[in-house]
């Protein structure tokens, strides 16, 4: 009885019109994106910030050792593909004995390759506050560390906003990849209902279309935060 119900249901989507069948699974994909996919991306967007900016210290650190260390993690997330580290994480992991869950397993990849990309940004960032801010700072009697977090940091945030910001846009991009390990997010449940009803292109033109329409809200929050610190800036 269970196996002829459920034929009927397949049936009753399959007489469905497109316009129908886009209708019926556009909600589910939406859910996936609002529950799931940025979710996602917003965890590991902090946490890869948090791991990028002390990579970012590390790497203008004066000891050589330190310095060394961030450079070849730089270099490793930079070098390997997104997907592979995806994976190292969650099917290699588990032959030395460590098993991460799906969820924590995406977390874990993709705040590790944000760090990776976003400490080159942040020590660009750095980099560019003149050293006049420095010379002023210990002038007055702060310590490197307290010009760092009260003078430098906070003028190296407004420059690093537009990089970051797209490095963003490209991490909500990127959690697609997170649907390989079963996590369920927007792409994993276009997946789902495009294996269900048959219509793969449909279905995945939508998720197309889910991903674009956040991408482009992104872009526009984007730019109006860069048109604030413009204005800030220049008063």
């Amino acid at each position: 009885m269970r196996g002829h119900g459920d034929d009927g249901g397949r049936d009753g989507r399959m007489n469905q019109t497109p316009w129908e069948q886009f209708v019926s699974s556009l909600w589910p994909i939406v859910q996936g994106a609002l529950l799931g996919t940025i979710p996602l991306a917003l965890v590991s967007f902090v946490v890869g910030l948090a791991i990028a900016l002390v990579v970012a210290l590390m790497r203008l650190s004066r000891r050589r050792l330190v310095s060394g260390v961030a450079r070849v993690y730089v270099s490793l997330v930079r070098g390997t593909p997104l997907l592979v580290q995806l994976f190292v994480i969650f099917y290699g992991l588990p032959s030395v004995g460590v098993v991460i869950d799906p969820w924590p397993s995406a977390v874990a990849a993709f705040s590790i390759n944000v760090g990776g990309y976003a400490a080159e940004v942040i020590r660009a960032a750095i980099l560019s506050v003149p050293k006049g801010q420095w010379e002023a700072a210990y002038m007055i009697g702060m310590s490197r560390n307290v010009a760092l977090r009260r003078i430098i940091l906070p003028q190296a945030a407004r420059v690093s906003v537009p990089p970051l910001s797209n490095t963003f846009i490209s991490l909500v991009k990127d959690t697609s990849l997170a649907s390989l390990i079963l996590v369920t997010d927007l792409f994993q449940r276009a997946r789902e209902i495009a294996a269900f009803n048959g219509e793969f292109m449909l279905v995945f033109l939508e998720a197309a279309l889910v991903y674009w329409v956040i991408c482009l809200g992104l872009s526009v929050l984007q730019s109006r935060l860069e048109t604030r610190l413009d204005r800030y800036v220049a008063h």
